[in-house]
């Protein structure tokens, strides 16, 4: 009967979907690629002339792994609210306002939005100050990761999650940490991707994708994301682990 009472009162474990939560936006990613490869989506497939003029141009032929780059983030925004324990209202308002700001954040006014030009005009800058190009590309990778960074914690912050019982500077630490590492993750994230075409990944979305190179873009893709997704399971799992079944019991 204690048992029963206590197994009743737990509430459900992030643990139980940690691995499915942080895999998910990852496969998201991958399969958009193959997709793109499978149905031959490039600049010659018909598309309402108002979304080619904002879709198509110089940020997708330069940066064109980008694209996955936001599957990724849409996804992770979903599995928030997926793992989160707040009311659904707020799960629901929190993933529609996130993902808004997130596809403002990078689609306007026209492809790569103020993610990749921020990146560009900084790497562009550090370069013009005779900085070595590694060092303007670094340079202009991390200031695409943080607005990118910024619109995934400004969706996680909406969704919100059980108050945590720790004490404020124990809070204040443990976000500053997971801020720095999910900071560092998404900026080795943007090196790689911004590698695509020097490694393999062809002139898309010029032209459609070959077998190969569709393989190389999701091997780019899973590369470039896995550390973020490490990262977002050994938060979930550390979360799960410091709720205390007789704490929910008592709560509840």
């Amino acid at each position: 009967m204690p048992s029963g009472g206590a197994s009743a009162a737990r509430p459900p474990r992030a643990d139980a979907f940690s691995p499915a939560a942080a895999a998910f936006p990852l496969a998201a990613a991958g399969l958009a690629v193959c997709a793109t490869g499978v149905t031959g989506l490039s600049q010659a497939s018909a598309l309402p002339p108002e979304i080619a003029a904002r879709f198509y141009g110089f940020f997708l032929q330069q940066y064109p792994l980008f694209t996955f780059a936001l599957i990724y983030a849409l996804a992770r925004i979903v599995s928030m609210a997926a793992t989160s324990i707040a009311s659904r209202l707020r799960r629901v308002a929190g993933v529609l306002v996130g993902a808004a700001l997130l596809l403002a954040l990078s689609l306007y006014p026209t492809f790569g939005g103020l993610v990749l030009r921020a990146g560009f005009a900084t790497g562009g800058m550090t370069f013009l100050t005779y900085q070595p190009m590694s060092a303007a590309y670094a340079i202009g990778a991390a200031a695409s990761a943080f607005v990118f960074g910024s619109a995934l914690a400004v969706s996680a912050i909406l969704i919100g999650n059980r108050a945590s019982t720790a004490s404020w500077g124990r809070r204040l630490a443990t976000g500053l940490f997971r801020g720095g590492t999910g900071f560092l993750a998404l900026w080795f994230a943007f090196a790689v991707i911004g590698q695509a075409h020097t490694a393999g990944f062809g002139p898309w979305p010029r032209r459609d994708l070959s077998a190969g190179e569709t393989g190389v873009g999701v091997s780019l893709v899973l590369a470039a994301f896995l550390p973020h997704a490490i990262l977002v399971w050994l938060a979930l799992r550390d979360r799960s682990r410091r709720k205390k079944p007789v704490a929910a019991s008592i709560a509840a």
